[in-house]
């Protein structure tokens, strides 16, 4: 194990207990760095967190940049792929209404934005869509200076390569067709600037749908990833950016998922009893109000000057999360946080062909009353904190109109690909 994957002290006892690929296996990754765990501008504590549920896979690196995917503690034997190791693509299909539209895609680029190289990428994607009859799309990997060649650092140095699979195996789950782009930062180091490359070059190499399952907490660091251009790399037209809302919950605010150009994607608990399936609010997803201006799209009463977050979600939850195969790890594992629910959305945006389109949150947001009924499932039950009002719970009494609304959730999960 590299030794920039060591266990933190503090949690040790916690992080000691196996992910389900492999009951107590040594060669699970662990978060490593002196922040890790730590809700930063909060004092709620989600269930993942509180409970013991998950553990992060990322450490934090300079300027409070972190991933977003948690790894499920699971104590006894190997889970199954089929049913044991957390939700499986035709359980994200049927939930989400994607059946009818997976002969579509073809040709829509979705880039993944990653921090290090993952040597294994293209045959963990190819394992996981032999195990779940995806069929085979294009995949290619590229540097942050859109090379196929000088790879940044692994993956391990920076605690990503959980991530790294779960944002190709997601965006596949739900557009088995789109092709793939990961796009590998890393090579100026553990900092802000190789994301920042990543996102030009996915742009200059085609991309439309770009999804980032990263982001810098501002409660320590203040916004734009401590840089004053960041914004610049999520703002140029015609790209559907979408971003994580972050796993400490109510009232952290994660960038860049608060830029008004990017879509943010909140998170649910998806639950199924037989057939049929439900969702609640996730209470680990990040939302409130954000510090950038108020964006015109944006209406609600509580978030008077800032942008409120989120606009969408998907599954996010840790009980379960969702399967994902990573050969550096062992195989078959179970793993949560809205990183899984960002390329999900952002292959769901290339069944829907519209990329060119999208403006972060504005058609969501300006969707009728009917509409988001009709086109999304409207979150009802749970929160994310206690603050009295949708910022942090579903079906809030406060916000008048905004009562099917909810910060964690944002307007609820795609039932199908029309509101995107």
């Amino acid at each position: 194990m590299n030794p920039l994957m060591k266990l933190v002290a503090p949690l040790a006892a916690v992080l000691a207990i196996a992910a389900c690929n492999a009951g107590n296996s040594s060669n699970m990754p662990a978060v490593s760095g002196g922040s890790a765990g730590v809700t930063p501008s909060s004092h709620f504590v989600p269930t993942w967190q509180a409970k013991h549920q998950a553990h992060r896979a990322c450490k934090e690196l300079a300027g409070g940049i972190s991933c977003h995917v948690l790894i499920v503690n699971h104590a006894g034997p190997p889970c199954s792929p089929s049913s044991t190791c957390g939700f499986t693509p035709a359980d994200l299909q049927t939930r989400y209404n994607l059946t009818p539209y997976l002969g579509q895609g073809s040709g829509q680029i979705v880039a993944i934005i990653e921090l290090g190289d993952l040597s294994s990428a293209a045959s963990d994607l190819a394992a996981y869509r032999s195990q779940y009859g995806l069929g085979t799309a294009p995949f290619e990997k590229f540097n942050e200076s859109g090379q196929q060649y000088n790879y940044p650092p692994s993956c391990q140095n920076f605690g990503w390569c959980v991530e790294t699979d779960l944002d190709s195996e997601m965006v596949a789950a739900a557009c088995p067709k789109c092709t793939i782009y990961m796009i590998e930062g890393g090579n100026c180091g553990a900092d802000i600037c190789g994301l920042e490359n990543a996102e030009v070059t996915a742009v200059n190499l085609g991309a439309t749908i770009i999804s980032n399952s990263w982001g810098c907490h501002t409660g320590v660091y203040g916004p734009n990833c401590g840089d004053p251009n960041f914004p610049n790399y999520f703002s140029t037209p015609n790209i559907a950016y979408l971003a994580s809302s972050g796993d400490s919950g109510y009232p952290e605010i994660e960038w860049p998922a608060a830029l008004d150009n990017v879509l943010a994607v909140g998170g649910t608990q998806l639950a199924k009893s037989g057939s049929n399936y439900s969702e609640t609010v996730w209470d680990g997803a990040g939302s409130g109000c954000g510090s950038t201006t108020k964006p015109s799209w944006q209406h609600d009463p509580l978030c008077s000057t800032g942008r409120t977050i989120s606009d969408i979600s998907a599954e996010a939850g840790c009980s379960p999360g969702v399967a994902e195969y990573n050969s550096l790890y062992n195989g078959w594992f179970d793993v949560c946080g809205t990183s899984a629910a960002s390329p999900l959305v952002a292959g769901i945006v290339g069944l829907a062909g519209n990329s060119t389109s999208i403006n972060g949150g504005q058609a969501i947001w300006q969707l009728s009353k009917k509409k988001h009924k009709k086109l999304l499932h409207v979150i009802t039950s749970g929160s994310n904190g206690s603050c009295g009002d949708y910022l942090c719970e579903a079906g809030a009494p406060k916000g008048k109109n905004y009562k099917t609304y909810s910060g964690p959730a944002g307007w609820g999960t795609p039932n199908g690909i029309k509101a995107l």
